[in-house]
Formats: structure tokens, C-alpha cells, sequence
């Protein structure tokens, strides 16, 4: 693509352009760091006579128009300009190129300096000093400390003004102890402060702390850790790479062996993107596991944390946050805020310092303590409470966990926990044993709640003793929705009490998490966003916290709603809610390892060690039942056309009434021509049995066996994965590539008739009829298949190196899955340190992500959309216009695109990528270090089409961990707004400016009609659109941080030609989530409401980057209920998991009926085929009988409900008897 001529753009990150108002002198200065002024600050009132000095913030000189002012006013006219670039010059792009250019061309010395103490030659290229002095300058700030501060100043002068040389850099400690009071020091200093035998806790802090005065929020620290009965080690370092300070703290723990590490530094030791592992000194031997605290010193104010919702800004988030992340940091709390101190009128720059939160410091000191306890604790007198979730809350639906098996994972987890020697007394052995307990006491089902018997009590005196302890701002939130504690439905008055579901196996209890409110009061409730949780809740967790002690808190499975209930996106304070319920407690959060966004909400809401599980197992869906049998007519249909007319006639006829029968003429779209629907027919057939769907669920600490084992290994290898080439390369295609065939197994015509060979190894696999590519294709399968079953050897040189690869890489790591969970499952309650790994959707190329069992970390939010989202995001764009054009004769002017935080960590950001290529703008990327720095708007004759005004939906979670990619989307909307071009080239043109992202109301979560469907509190289509206008309606970008724009939103709606909804993977599909119904559905409902007509909606398959599906809702449904909902391959795989296979069965019509509810898309035809699957055919209704009895009552029920709402007409009175039957 040619983009020479493109128009350059910034992203506008919010901030407003600064003034800084400096007058000229003869020396500036600009840095990033605070101390680094302030230290300069104290230099210059110290000397006799200083050079005339300005200080600037690089913070004050992010926005174009800031940097422009300040050199025109002040640096332009100085004979000196010093500024340290932190992270090279891509992190300051727009400033660093204008100070270069515009001071050079003005005559003023330039000197550029690295921001740490590493080379960077791009920036001493630019400088227009001497090396000797660019040496010198920089050798003192390295160093820092008073007497350097004032020696640069006077180096400056010796420049300047030919002034006296100023004696040579004084080189400072680069790592050591330090001591309130007594400065840097040693370990003796610190000990005098110890208690005998207390946890040792090393606090690691940035050596500019002590060289720049900004120790305060280290000395607070230092004090809590001694008044919360720790032993502190203040130790400063140059940075966690240098060699000296690696060394020194090796030495420091090896003579101080630590039991939790505090850490302050920014960053990471390791790489996001993988390239390399460079030694982290935190996990060193002599770090003995000890858990590593990531203790933010934020960037922002006080003032700011408190009033916003935002928790940190994007930078504090990037550097603070998601980076240390992926060294394996739990995030703990921001514990101290920037203040300025004061205005230096010498130098015309307010000096600001850190100062420290104390509520947030003593939080952090509690939490390590709690660490400290935990790893110090005997298993045998280890008090641990396991917690299940349950939503929507039916007792069906217990112990949810997306992809997992959560009973038999719990049970299994027991019975790890009492092999390690922990107090596990009388736990179940099966899951049906425990969900029989669960189910015999109180549960968050309310109508028959009182009558149960079981569970622990919460004596109301008790919960009102810790109520009180909560700040009264929260209490007053609480009472003003729920009323006195009293009135809660879960409070007993009999017992006077709290009944809560919770059950005693010794020192290890299981508690099903309570419901979040929404269930009691549906009417009023559903559309409040952020709802604040009834009484009960918090009594489930006071009793955890308080009465059992607790000293760690397991909650099994994605995801429970701990981390989803209101208050700061990350940074909590302690009227935020997750803290207050939760407090300073160790929590430990096994969690699928394809879903990195809801799992970092966890870490960064409730400060959570993720042990990472698989995914399900993986397999063909193949054929079945009707299929099979259409299959085989559709077979002889072709080899006995041009042979035997009346046969052929009969066959046709045969087929076409099948398809009628079965609905699948209306899921082709078949269009009366019989040669062309019978070719449909055959392609649609050949797509069903290649599709990939779920074989079973995965049991925590398990590896998969058998079948199942093999099946997933093929999906991991079916794929490219890396390079995509030599062992790296797809199975299916190197197979193919040695057997000479001649076509690409993953991007062919399955309906294509083959005329290739039909002889050798293919042809001894199978005796079926080889007719077509997708027959061939088939073969090749079965051919993988045999090669994993060691049946037969491989056909070449090519799939030998791939099945190599497998037998010694992809295998080894599969197998590991189920002891590295239960590794990092013992490791996390035992205190000790969990390692880090990337996460990812396994089968999509991503086998970084394995083995399972460690604490997954995200993306660097910097660097999204990468360049390989950017491809596929183009790619897909493309094809969407296309196929919108071809079916419905004009181009998509106005398109509403939903985009996840977890889909977006998960491809590194297909869907911002697609947004914006849609509107015709490309990213722009550094080559150093990968960092999205700005986008380019491609030329109308460039793009060769009309642009698309895109409004993006975007998730609470994405609003919270992608605050970057909001202004770049909204910074490009803007862009292609201001843009001369004429309404036919630029419809948002013709839309009008305002917003182009829309989300959650700040804090809140979701897009509000789960409420709706569970409590059925609906009447017609349009109250799904208001609920999702009603959650939705907040706009985001530059001053809109979340500001309420109902009308903003509703015109956008209003204007949409589409709805757009992209799904990356195919380990899930859209009937396994409620999330898939609320934004596809409420959407749907809210542009049909708006509008008065449905607009066609496409959910895009991008399981295979290089080569995105265009499909709509309609089609991704029908293909979703054909490969997988009716076939007994999946039913037979759910059926192994007893209660929580019958569950998986209950959601799938719960979501079947939630899409007819707003979409339309789930038709009657669909209805009869999963009644007769799972009520009609008696092995599936007795094992749903069976197995989970509450769960074959909410089926009746809902299919009951569609029935009852007219989106349903049975075909059989029969069906309509037996769901009676079961009501």
C-alpha cells in the first residue's frame, strides 16, 4: 500500500497544552523526574553565583502547542538547552525533533541525554555539544547527589561563560542500603531496627530517590513495615538491570534472606514481546520464592487519584502497572501521589516532590504482612477458603468457570491441598458429592432459601462490629440503595444472622461467592450500573476474613465479580469496594490462559496471583445424525449425475425435503435454484466438519488424555505458529506439501470437486467416497491423527520436522499443563513466588502461552495495535467492505464496532486495528522499541474507497487498561473529521463532530442486559435497546473522561449502516458468554429502536490471522448450533463432567434464547432441533435428570419462556408436552 503521501497525526493523550510562561536565561533544563529538578532546584539556591536556570517538567511539554510555546519564549533564546530523555527519543517524539531542529537552527547548544545511564547514540547524534562535555553533563546527573547537582550547574557555566572547571563527576553508590535518618548506610543500621526473628521485606526504591531528596513516601513505607511487626530493607538501586545493583542485592538477600519483597522501581526486567530473559534479581536463588509487591509512586496528584474513577494515569499504567507485571509483580496500591512543594521563582518551575498516602502505606504494610503470615504458616494450620462463583443465580448454574470443570476442579484441589499436609477434614471425592452439599444449604436461589438447612451463620452483631470499621461514605452508599442490614432477604431473623453457603472441611472452607444485587431487587436495579452490593455480600467475606481467619483466598474459575463491583479502575482506595470487601488478604486466582483481560482485571482490582489453566480440548466437530445422512445423499447425488437421470431427480428431491425438514435450507439460504443450493449445500457440509469446537472441559491440574490429548495437540500444531515456516509450519500444510497435493488445506474451496491424486498415504486412511477438496482435506486430518497415534510414518521431509517439533516441543508442554497448575497452585499458598508468562489464545498460534500453572501477564498497552494486529486488522476491514457493498449494494458509511479489552490484550489489537483502517488510518510505530507513536490518515485516492465513520463500544475493562488507545482512536476521529474532503469521501463529515467512543460509566461494568434475561423482566426488544443506551451512553476521548452523552450516543446509533463484533479465537464461541448477547444483542436492540429497522450484523471470525472471515450474526449462529450445540461429540464430552456438563448445556440455551430475544438471530427451527437433543433424546435428558436436576428445570423453563414470548413455535406438540412435563 502506498502511503507517501500521507497526513501525519499525534495522539492526543487529553492533556491540554501548558504554557509554562518561562522568560529566557542562560541555561534550561528538561527532565522527566521530578527528584532530578528538585535536586537542581536545591543546587542553584545553594551557589554563590549560579547561571541564570529554568527547569522544566517533560511532563508540562507533552502537547505540541507546549513544546512550540516554550521554545519560543525561552529555550530558543538560551546559550545552553539540557534535556534528559527517559526511554529514548520516541517517548518525547514531537519535543525531541523540535528542540533538535529549532535550536540548531538558532545557534543554541543542544545536549540530549540519556534519561538512565545506558548509551543512546540517536540521541547524542543530535546534540551539538562537544563529546567531552556531553560526557560531563551526563556523568553527573548519572550520579547525582547534592555536590554533583551543583558541580553540573557549574559545568554548565564553565560552557557557557568560560568559568572555572568544575572538579569531575563524584561517582555515588549505585545500589546500597539506606536508612531514614541515617542515609545510605549498610545492613547493620537497618538491623538495630529489627525485631528478633521478624519477616525480613526488602523495600527496593530508584537510587534518584535518594540523589534527588524524594525519600518521603520510602520513610513512610520503612515505619509501617516496622509497625506492622516486619523487618524493613531500604535498598536503593540504579535500576533492576544494572549489573552492580543485581549484585548487591544478591548480596544483601543472601545475608538477609527475604521473605516478601517490596518493590517501587518502574518497568521490567523481562521483554512483553518474549525476545529475550535477562536475569531478574527477584528471583534469584536468594530471593528464596519470595512473592515480589509492585508499590506504585504515581505520577499524578492526589488530588486527581481521589476524584477520578481512572486510579493512574495511562503513563503510571504502562510503566508502573502492566510492565512490572510481566515479572511477576502483584500489584499492590499507589502509596504515595505528586505534590508540588513549591514555586521556585529562581528557576520559574514548581518543584514537585512525592508524598505519601498513609492509608494507602499501612494497606500495603498489611498486605505484606499477610504474605509474610501465610508463607510462615504450617500447611496443617493454613486456614484457606475456596470460593466458587455462581451467575445467573440458579442453582443449575453453580460454581461457574468459563472452559473449566469447577466442581471436580475444587474437589481435585482438596485433595491436592490435604496431600500437602494441609488441615483437610471429611471433603467431598466427587463433584457430584460436593455440589450435593452445596445444594443442601443456602445458595443465592431465593425462594426456597429459608427452608434450607447447612451453611454458617453471621451473627448480625458480628457484621454490624466490622460494618462500622468501613468508611462511612461506603455505609452510606449501602444504606441508602439496601436499607439496614436487617432487611437484607439472606438475613435470617429466627437465627438472627446471615444464612451463608459456605461449608467446613477443617482449616479449608468452600463458599459460593453471593450474587451481586441485581437478583433482589430486579425491577429497580437493572439499571444501575454501578450498584453497590447488598449486606449479604459483605457478610460472606467478613466471615471468610474475620471468623474462619482466613489467610488466603482461592477463587477457582473466570471469573467471580469480587473485581467487577464499583470504585477506581486499578489503585483502589479504601471506599473502593473490592477493598473493602476483600482487605489486604493473599489472593490466589486460577483462571483460562486465553483470557488475559478479565484475569489482569483481577490482579490489578484485587491485587490477585493468576495460576493460568488450559483451555478445553479441542476437536473436529466431523459429522453427525441428519448431516451424516445428507452428507451421503449429497454423495451419491454427484456420482450418479450424468449417469441416471430418474436416480438423480429422486436424490435431489430426497435432499431438498431433508434440509427443509432440519431448517438448514434457511441457515444456507437457499434461493430456489437447485443446482446452486445443492453446491451451497455441499460447501456448507464440508465448512460444519472442519469446524473446531470443544471436546469436554479442562479439570485444574489435570492434563487432558486419550482422544482428547491427541485432538488438542493437533489444533495446536493445525496452525502456523512463529514464522510459519520448517517446524514451525502448519501440520496440515507441510503434509500436503510432501504429498505433492498442490492447495493450501487452510484456505481452500472445501466444496471444490478434487482432481488431484487420490492415491498413497491419504487413500489408506479412510474408505469413504473422495469427491471433494474437503474430502481431502478430511484425509489429511485423519492422516494427523494417525501420525500422533504413531500409526504410520510421516510422508516426507517437511511434516517430519513439524511432527519433530510436536513430539519434542508442542507435546512436552501440553503434557506439563497439569503439574505446573498444581506447582503453582502449592507454590501461591504457600506464600512463595509464582513465575510470569505471556497469555493467549493457545490454538491461535500462541504456545508461549504454555505450559499452564503461571501468573499470565498481559501486553504492553504502548505498543497496540502491533503491526501483525495492523495486517489482519486491514485485511479484515477490506472484506468487510466488500462483502457489505456485494450484499447490500452500497458502501458502510457508518459502522458501531464493540471492542474488548480482553480480545484486544489477546491479538495484541485486531479490532482498534480494523477500526482504524476502516476510517483510513494507518498506526505509526518506533522501530526500537515497538511503541505506537502516532497514525497517518492515508489519501482518499489511496484508499480507492469511501472512508467509515466508526463509533467504537468499548468494554469498562479496555476504558481501564487501554486509556492510550482511546485517544488514538478518538485523536484519528478528529483527524479524519478536519479532513478537506467531501461528504461522499468522508461521511463523519456529514455525521457531525462529536464522540466516537462510548462505554461504561466510570467504575461500572457491562452493558446491562444480563439483568433482563435472568430475571425476565422484559417486555419487547426495545427494553434491551434502552438498557444498553442506558449503560452506554458515557463518551470518551479528548474532555470526555467518561462524561454522560445519551443524545451523543443515540445519534450515532441512529446514523450505523452495521454492527460489527469480531471473535478472535474458536476455543469459545458466542453461546458460551453472556457478554456476546449484551453487546451484540443490545446494539442490535438499540439501532432498531432508534432507527425503526434491523441493521445487518457481522460477527467476524479471525481465528486464522491470515485469513479473516466476514460472516453475519445469522450465519456464525446457525454454523455455532449445527458444528457444536447438536452434536453428541460435544454433548458426549460435557456428559463426562456430570453437574458441570449439564450446566454448560443449561447456558447454551440460556444464550440461544437471549440472541432470539435481541437479535432474531436464534430461529424456531433451531428451537425444535435443541429441544429434541436435549429433552426429547433420553440419554440426555436422564443424564441431565441426573446430574444436576435444577439445571433440566431451567431448560424447560426458557424454552417454556420462548414459547410463551412467540419467539418459538414448536413444530411437535410433543415438545410443547414435555417441557409442561418438566415444569
Amino acid at each position: 500500500m502506498h502511503l507517501l503521501a500521507a497526513t501525519p497525526g499525534s495522539v492526543d493523550e487529553g492533556q491540554e497544552p501548558v504554557d509554562l510562561g518561562q522568560s529566557p536565561a542562560d541555561v534550561v533544563f528538561i527532565s522527566a523526574a521530578d527528584t532530578e529538578l528538585a535536586a537542581l532546584s536545591t543546587a542553584r539556591s545553594e551557589m554563590t553565583t549560579p547561571p541564570g536556570l529554568r527547569l522544566a517538567s517533560m511532563m508540562h511539554l507533552q502537547h505540541p502547542m507546549s513544546v512550540d510555546l516554550h521554545i519560543d519564549a525561552c529555550a530558543s533564546k538560551a546559550k545552553l538547552v539540557v534535556a534528559r530523555v527517559l526511554g529514548g527519543a520516541s517517548y518525547w517524539k514531537y519535543g525531541f525533533e523540535q528542540y533538535a531542529a529549532r535550536l540548531a537552527d538558532a545557534g543554541v547548544a543542544f545536549a540530549a541525554l540519556p534519561g538512565d545511564d545506558k548509551p543512546d547514540p540517536d540521541l547524542r547524534l543530535f546534540s551539538t555539544v562537544s563529546d567531552q562535555n556531553y560526557d560531563a553533563l551526563w556523568a553527573y546527573l548519572v550520579e547525582g547527589g547534592p555536590k554533583n547537582s551543583v558541580n553540573f550547574l557549574s559545568y554548565c557555566q564553565y560552557m557557557i561563560a568560560q568559568a572555572p572547571k568544575p572538579q569531575a563527576a563524584e561517582p555515588l553508590l549505585r545500589a546500597g542500603v539506606y536508612w531514614p535518618g541515617a542515609g545510605i548506610s549498610d545492613l547493620s543500621a537497618a538491623q538495630t531496627q529489627w525485631t528478633q526473628g521478624a519477616p525480613i521485606v526488602p523495600l527496593i526504591f530508584y537510587r534518584a530517590l535518594v540523589q534527588g531528596a524524594g525519600l518521603n513516601p520510602i520513610n513512610r513505607m520503612t515505619k509501617a513495615l516496622l509497625q506492622a511487626g516486619l523487618n524493613p530493607l531500604p535498598i536503593f538501586v540504579a535500576s533492576l538491570k544494572d549489573p552492580i545493583s543485581v549484585a548487591t542485592l544478591d548480596q544483601l538477600f543472601q545475608a538477609a534472606p527475604p521473605e516478601v519483597i517490596l518493590n517501587c522501581t518502574s518497568f521490567a526486567v523481562g521483554n512483553p514481546h518474549g525476545d529475550s530473559s535477562p536475569n531478574n534479581p527477584r528471583t534469584a536463588a536468594s530471593a528464596r520464592q519470595a512473592p515480589v509487591l509492585q508499590a506504585v509512586l504515581a505520577a499524578s496528584t492526589e488530588a486527581s487519584w481521589e476524584e477520578g474513577l481512572n486510579g493512574l494515569s495511562a503513563r503510571d499504567i504502562a510503566m508502573n502497572v502492566a510492565l512490572p507485571e510481566v515479572d511477576g509483580r502483584i500489584l499492590s496500591r499507589a502509596i504515595s501521589f505528586k505534590g508540588e512543594a513549591f514555586f521556585d521563582a529562581a528557576t520559574e518551575c514548581p518543584i514537585a516532590t512525592y508524598k505519601a498516602r498513609g492509608d494507602r502505606v499501612s494497606f500495603v504494610a498489611a498486605l505484606a504482612a499477610n504474605w509474610a503470615q501465610l508463607r510462615r504458616a504450617a500447611p496443617a494450620q493454613r486456614q484457606v477458603a475456596l470460593i466458587l462463583a455462581n451467575y445467573p443465580n440458579k442453582d443449575g448454574r453453580l460454581a461457574n468457570g468459563v472452559g473449566l470443570d469447577t466442581p471436580a476442579s475444587a474437589v481435585h484441589a482438596l485433595a491436592l491441598m490435604q496431600q500437602a499436609g494441609y488441615g483437610v477434614e471429611s471433603a467431598p471425592v466427587t463433584s457430584t458429592e460436593l455440589m450435593a452439599q452445596i445444594m443442601t444449604g443456602p445458595t443465592n436461589w431465593l425462594t426456597d432459601r429459608a427452608s434450607r438447612t447447612g451453611g454458617v451463620l453471621l451473627p448480625i452483631a458480628d457484621y454490624i462490629a466490622h460494618y462500622q470499621t468501613l468508611p462511612y461514605e461506603l455505609r452510606a452508599r449501602l444504606e441508602e440503595r439496601w436499607g439496614a442490614p436487617e432487611n437484607d432477604p439472606f438475613f435470617d431473623p429466627e437465627e438472627c444472622g446471615y444464612k451463608l453457603s459456605i461449608l467446613r472441611f477443617g482449616n479449608v472452607t468452600l463458599g459460593l461467592q453471593p450474587a451481586r444485587g441485581y437478583n433482589i431487587d430486579p425491577v429497580e436495579t437493572y439499571h444501575s450500573p454501578d450498584l453497590i452490593p447488598p449486606h449479604n455480600y459483605l457478610a460472606f467475606y467478613f466471615w471468610i476474613r474475620h471468623h474462619q481467619k482466613a489467610q488466603v483466598i482461592v477463587h477457582m474459575g473466570k471469573h467471580g465479580n469480587l473485581e467487577w463491583l464499583p470504585g477506581k479502575a486499578l489503585a483502589m482506595s479504601e471506599s473502593c469496594l473490592p477493598e473493602a470487601i476483600l482487605g489486604p488478604m493473599p489472593h490466589v486466582y486460577p483462571f483460562i490462559v486465553n483470557d488475559p483481560g478479565e484475569g489482569t482485571q483481577a490482579k490489578r482490582r484485587a491485587q490477585a496471583v493468576i495460576i493460568d489453566h488450559l483451555t478445553p480440548p479441542l476437536t473436529r466437530a466431523e459429522t453427525y445424525g441428519p448431516l451424516r445422512d445428507l452428507e451421503a445423499l449429497v454423495d451419491e447425488y454427484y456420482e450418479a449425475a450424468g449417469i441416471d437421470p430418474r436416480r438423480v431427480a429422486h436424490l435431489r428431491r430426497e435432499i431438498l425435503s431433508l434440509t427443509a425438514t432440519s431448517g438448514l435450507d434457511k441457515d444456507i439460504g437457499f434461493e430456489g435454484h437447485e443446482s446452486g443450493d445443492l453446491a451451497k449445500l455441499d460447501a456448507y457440509l464440508c465448512e460444519l466438519k472442519e469446524a473446531q469446537i470443544r471436546d469436554g472441559l479442562h479439570i485444574f491440574g489435570q492434563t487432558p488424555e486419550g482422544e482428547q490429548l491427541r485432538d488438542l495437540t493437533i489444533a495446536l500444531a493445525r496452525i502456523p505458529r512463529g514464522s510459519g515456516q520448517g517446524a514451525d509450519a502448519s501440520l496440515l500444510r507441510a503434509m500436503a506439501q510432501d504429498l505433492g497435493l498442490e492447495f493450501d488445506p487452510l484456505d481452500c474451496d472445501l466444496a471444490a470437486p478434487w482432481h488431484g491424486d487420490k492415491h498413497g498415504p491419504l487413500s489408506d486412511v479412510s474408505a469413504d467416497i473422495w469427491r471433494t477438496t474437503g474430502d481431502t482435506v478430511e484425509r489429511l486430518e485423519l492422516l494427523a491423527q494417525a501420525l500422533m497415534d504413531r500409526s504410520c510414518n510421516t510422508p516426507g521431509s517437511q511434516s517430519a520436522q513439524v511432527m519433530q517439533h510436536v513430539r519434542q516441543n508442542i507435546s512436552p508442554k501440553v503434557a506439563a499443563c497439569g503439574s505446573m497448575e498444581t506447582q503453582g497452585l502449592l507454590a501461591a499458598l504457600d506464600g512463595k513466588f509464582v513465575p510470569p508468562a505471556p497469555s493467549g489464545a493457545p490454538t491461535r498460534g500462541r504456545l508461549d502461552v504454555l505450559p499452564t500453572g503461571r501468573n499470565f501477564y498481559s501486553v504492553d498497552s504502548r505498543a497496540v495495535p502491533t503491526p501483525t494486529a495492523w495486517a489482519l486488522g486491514w485485511k479484515s476491514a477490506n472484506l468487510l467492505i466488500d462483502k457489505h457493498l456485494q450484499d447490500h449494494g452500497d458502501w458502510p458509511r457508518a459502522l458501531l464496532l464493540t471492542a474488548w479489552g480482553t480480545a484486544n490484550m489477546r491479538t495484541g489489537g485486531d479490532d482498534i486495528a480494523q477500526c482504524l483502517a476502516l476510517m483510513g488510518v494507518k498506526p505509526k510505530w518506533d522501530s526500537a522499541n515497538r511503541r505506537v507513536t502516532g497514525f497517518e490518515v492515508i489519501p482518499a485516492s489511496t484508499l480507492g474507497r469511501p472512508r467509515v465513520d466508526v463509533t467504537l463500544r468499548i468494554s469498562g475493562f479496555f476504558r481501564d487498561a487501554f486509556p492510550g488507545l482511546i485517544d488514538l482512536v478518538d485523536s484519528a476521529a478528529r483527524a479524519v473529521l478536519a479532513l478537506d474532503e467531501s461528504e461522499a469521501v468522508n461521511p463523519a463529515k456529514a455525521n457531525g463532530a462529536g464522540a466516537r467512543v462510548y462505554g461504561s460509566k466510570p467504575g461500572a461494568y457491562g452493558a446491562g442486559l444480563q439483568a433482563l434475561i435472568d430475571e425476565r423482566i422484559w417486555d419487547s426488544q426495545a427494553d434491551f435497546g434502552e438498557a444498553y443506551l442506558e449503560w452506554g451512553s458515557y463518551a470518551y476521548g479528548k474532555g470526555r473522561q467518561g462524561a454522560r452523552d445519551r443524545g451523543g450516543f443515540e445519534t450515532r446509533l441512529g446514523q450505523v449502516d452495521a454492527i460489527v463484533q469480531n471473535q478472535d479465537n474458536r476455543e469459545h464461541d458466542l453461546l458460551d458468554s453472556d457478554d456476546y448477547y449484551q453487546f451484540e444483542g443490545g446494539a442490535a436492540a438499540a439501532v432498531q429502536s432508534l432507527q425503526g429497522q434491523a441493521r445487518p450484523i457481522y460477527h467476524n471470525d479471525h481465528s486464522r490471522p491470515e485469513r479473516p472471515l466476514i460472516r453475519s450474526l445469522d450465519d456464525e449462529m446457525a454454523r455455532v448450533i449445527r458444528s457444536r450445540v447438536l452434536n453428541p461429540k460435544w454433548i458426549n464430552g460435557v456428559k463426562r463432567h456430570g453437574y458441570k456438563g449439564a450446566f454448560e448445556i443449561a447456558a447454551t440455551v440460556d444464550y440461544m434464547f437471549a440472541f432470539a430475544a435481541t437479535t432474531g438471530a436464534v430461529k424456531s427451527h433451531h428451537f425444535d432441533a435443541v429441544e429434541a437433543a436435549f429433552l426429547e433424546d433420553d440419554d440426555t435428558r436422564d443424564f441431565i435428570a441426573e446430574a444436576n436436576g435444577p439445571a433440566l428445570r431451567e431448560i424447560a423453563q426458557r424454552l417454556q419462556e420462548a414459547i410463551d414470548r412467540d419467539l418459538w413455535q414448536p413444530r411437535s406438540n410433543s415438545a410443547r408436552a414435555r417441557i409442561a412435563g418438566l415444569l
